[in-house]
């Protein structure tokens, strides 16, 4: 009976040697038949790992300052409303269409898109003015997301000059939502509800002015949105 225990013990003592055997055994399998796809996997993922932190750190952050560096002369130009040296360049300095042409994969040279379409806006070039607006890429966080808002609320603004009003109607819906805040939201909400007025739509008129004083009662465009409510319901 003793000797029966004693081999029982041995067989259980040597159960988990022999599972850790066969998992061995078939890890080694595995490998036989699989061992080159696995290393080619792994070569892949270290290739777009590194391709990736190259980029970013080798290539696209150098560029990224020289863009910034170029980009400051026209932004002091914007400043001061020279529209035309901002965009263009003075001769000496970059403005901003050659910023965005040489370095607009970079955050500065997406943003000088964004202001050179101002400056075309600025100069009356409407057509060059939504191109360059539209070609601006919209960027994550909340300091961006007032840019955002502009940059969609001035396209709006293009569509109005050019009575395309529905299309104005839905950039102006689409600014709003990009930045909830009491700065653009309000603004763009006011102009929704003019544009709605002259489409003949009354009642998303008075929508967008109702959202103005629930939501934004502090901001500048609800001093007098109760003199624009009135009107709309009059009519």
């Amino acid at each position: 009976m003793a000797t029966k225990k004693v081999k029982t013990q041995q067989e259980a003592a040597a159960a988990p040697e022999e599972a850790i055997q066969n998992a061995l055994s078939s890890t080694e399998r595995f490998f036989e038949q699989n061992g080159k796809k696995v290393i080619s996997a792994c070569v892949v993922v270290i290739l777009v790992i590194g391709g990736y932190f190259a980029y970013k750190y080798l290539y696209n952050a150098p560029r990224t300052e020289k863009a910034s560096q170029m980009v400051f002369v026209a932004e002091q130009l914007f400043a001061v409303d020279s529209f035309a040296t901002a965009l263009n360049g003075d001769g000496n300095n970059a403005g901003f269409l050659e910023v965005a042409e040489k370095y607009g994969a970079t955050a500065p040279g997406n943003l000088a898109r964004h202001y050179a379409g101002i400056c075309y806006l600025k100069l009356g070039e409407l057509d060059n003015a939504l191109s360059m607006l539209e070609s601006y890429k919209q960027t994550d966080g909340v300091p961006n997301a007032i840019v955002n808002a502009q940059n969609i609320g001035l396209q709006g603004d293009i569509h109005v000059q050019k009575e395309n009003y529905e299309k104005a109607a839905a950039l102006y819906k689409k600014a709003v939502a990009a930045s909830d805040n009491s700065l653009t939201a309000p603004m763009y909400l006011k102009k929704l509800g003019l544009v709605y007025e002259k489409l003949g739509n009354r009642a998303a008129a008075l929508e967008a002015y109702k959202r103005i004083s629930t939501e934004y009662l502090n901001s500048m465009e609800a001093q007098d949105i109760q003199k624009y409510i009135g009107q709309t319901e009059q009519e």
